[in-house]
């Protein structure tokens, strides 16, 4: 099952793909896509439905970030050991942890904004974990029954913010619309193996990152648990679970992102999202 929301940004509505790839409103059956939506009981109702009986909405239609109210955004770090090999950095013996702000999600399709004076705007295709339930101290044994599913993220990234100067991951990752995410959330039974999922990225129809999840350092399992025990996740969360080798900071020399650049993305099994960087609109 795959779940959605559409509509203007704010203003989404919540959804569900048919078997078919069409969209189906989901209003008259929950509020929103949110954590709420992501518990199992929850995920087991919505499964129970004839898609084919919902109102069909407009293919051409806007779709937001796939999950509402989104509590918090922890990332992993170089969790590919050749894209640690090409930032230049050791490859770690634990999950290295940041964060994204909130106010940097965006929808799957929504441009990406140029900072003013952005000198290194980088890009980063990664499998995200969508949680479903309370998550504190769990084992690696029960990770799984605190997903609720996975999306695709762009963890787009600033690197002249996030290592130069001060340097700060957290800074370099989170300005306005440096999280878009989707384009659906694929629930947990319709991907059976997330170590086994292509994952890659184009820049102008360039395929600059071509990987696939089964080299990640650190499982989701073992993601899961290390973060549950240095913070409490609650349904909705978004864990970002770190980009294969292709960013633009390890091409020599680097490449970054410039206005009118276009990026698509994708991993199987999940879809694709397409994101155009545009200078960052006046106030």
């Amino acid at each position: 099952m795959k779940l959605l929301r559409y509509g203007p940004a704010g203003a989404e509505k919540p959804g569900m793909l048919d078997v078919d790839g069409k969209i189906r409103d989901l209003s008259n059956v929950i509020d929103d896509v949110d954590g709420s939506a992501l518990a199992a009981d929850s995920l087991e109702r919505l499964a129970q439905i004839d898609a084919s009986t919902l109102p069909e909405v407009d293919a051409s239609v806007r779709l937001g970030a796939p999950v509402g109210n989104v509590g918090k955004v922890i990332c992993v770090g170089l969790n590919y050991s050749d894209h640690a090999e090409e930032s230049g950095m050791p490859i770690p013996d634990e999950p290295v942890l940041f964060m994204k702000a909130t106010s940097a999600i965006c929808g799957p399709n929504d441009a990406v904004w140029l900072p003013p004076g952005s000198t290194k705007l980088d890009w980063e295709v990664e499998l995200g974990i969508v949680i479903g339930r309370e998550a504190s101290y769990v084992s690696e044994a029960d990770a799984m029954d605190y997903v609720a599913g996975y999306t695709i993220v762009n963890d787009i990234s600033e690197r002249a913010y996030q290592l130069d100067g001060t340097g700060q991951w957290t800074k370099g990752k989170s300005h306005d619309t440096f999280c878009p995410f989707g384009p659906v959330v694929a629930t947990r039974a319709s991907v059976p193996d997330p170590q086994a999922l292509d994952i890659w990225l184009e820049v102008d129809g360039e395929r600059v990152q071509n990987g696939n999840t089964r080299t990640m350092i650190f499982p989701v399992t073992t993601v899961v648990s290390y973060i549950s025990r240095h913070m409490s996740l609650q349904p909705g969360d978004i864990i970002p679970t770190g980009t294969p080798p292709g960013v633009g900071l390890g091409y020599k020399p680097p490449r970054f992102l410039s206005a009118g650049n276009s990026m698509r993305l994708g991993i199987a099994g999940i879809g694709e999202m397409t994101n155009r960087v545009i200078d960052k609109p006046a106030a």
